[in-house]
């Protein structure tokens, strides 16, 4: 969960550092920026290509994780103000947890339910304010990729048994950035850079994504999908944080209600869970010492 941890936490950092950073007007090159060199640095670390099947794959989840998210994403802020789309974005653990029982056949539990009622309840006290407007067209491109993400990274845990997180995440920024790179050409001129604005595209390529994504990948590989989605829940914490810690502004009693229900919605489905935690690590020592279930090795011990 650190590790996973990593990936959302980064991704709200993001906010501040493109709106203070990186050049304006240009989301579909800044996207492209973000993925491509993010996406060539993982490849050139773990020297590894697709094969088989592994081509099409690979584009089918750019298109949902990367490509098409990050315009989606785009059309979403032109329309929506951030609050609204951050909130929507925070419903992700129960579509995510839905997608695990169609796609995986893992049915969610009750305590993951609960800890996304929490986390969402939670973003919301924390990110809106009041009345706002919400346009139709925003919230449907906000709830599309919030949706076709969350499918992709559970097909990401369905296909990626035998792949290395680095080359499966490098797979799929490169992907992506190709499936972005004729919209950009198309709607948009290529943005001039500036000091910085290359070191802002640095830390976006280098930690909010090649990292981020890695990071997001592995736990996608070693936790179940409704865990990593409550996770994700970080992300709009993170940057609701680090602007009130840089506008040196103090958090309202309503933000902070929802900061503890945010936590609390990471927090809920594992709690009491060490004992069993235990037993199952103890379990499975003694399938592998004896090669029997736990309980023929007792008896036969």
């Amino acid at each position: 969960m650190a590790v996973t941890a990593v990936a959302p936490v980064a991704w709200g950092s993001n906010y501040y550092v493109t709106h203070e950073f990186l050049p304006a007007g240009h989301p579909l090159y800044g996207a492209l920026f973000r993925a491509l060199p993010a996406g060539l640095l993982l490849l050139a670390v773990h020297r590894r290509l697709p094969t088989g099947a592994w081509w099409w794959r690979s584009l089918v989840l750019g298109t949902l994780d990367v490509g098409a998210f990050f315009v989606l994403i785009y059309v979403a802020a032109q329309l929506l103000p951030t609050s609204v789309a951050a909130t929507v974005m925070a419903t992700s653990p129960v579509v995510m947890m839905l997608f695990a029982w169609l796609v995986l056949s893992v049915p969610p539990r009750g305590r993951q339910l609960l800890g996304a009622a929490l986390g969402i309840a939670g973003v919301g006290l924390m990110l809106l304010t009041g009345a706002v407007a919400a346009d139709p067209r925003g919230v449907a491109a906000s709830v599309a990729a919030m949706v076709m993400s969350s499918y992709g990274y559970v097909l990401t845990k369905k296909w990626g048994d035998g792949v290395d997180v680095l080359s499966l995440t490098a797979w799929q920024l490169i992907a992506g950035a190709l499936v972005l790179l004729p919209v950009a050409a198309v709607a948009e001129t290529p943005p001039r850079l500036d000091g910085p604005a290359v070191l802002g595209f640095a830390y976006v390529t280098m930690v909010a994504t090649a990292l981020a994504f890695a990071a997001w990948f592995a736990g996608l590989r070693h936790l179940d999908a409704g865990t990593v989605g409550l996770v994700g829940l970080l992300n709009p914490v993170t940057g609701v944080l680090l602007g009130t810690a840089v506008a040196t502004e103090t958090l309202s009693t309503r933000q902070l209600i929802g900061l503890a229900l945010v936590i609390a919605g990471i927090l809920v489905p594992h709690a009491g869970r060490r004992g069993s935690r235990s037993y199952d690590r103890r379990r499975g020592e003694t399938v592998a010492e004896t090669g029997l279930p736990h309980h023929r090795a007792v008896r036969r011990g």
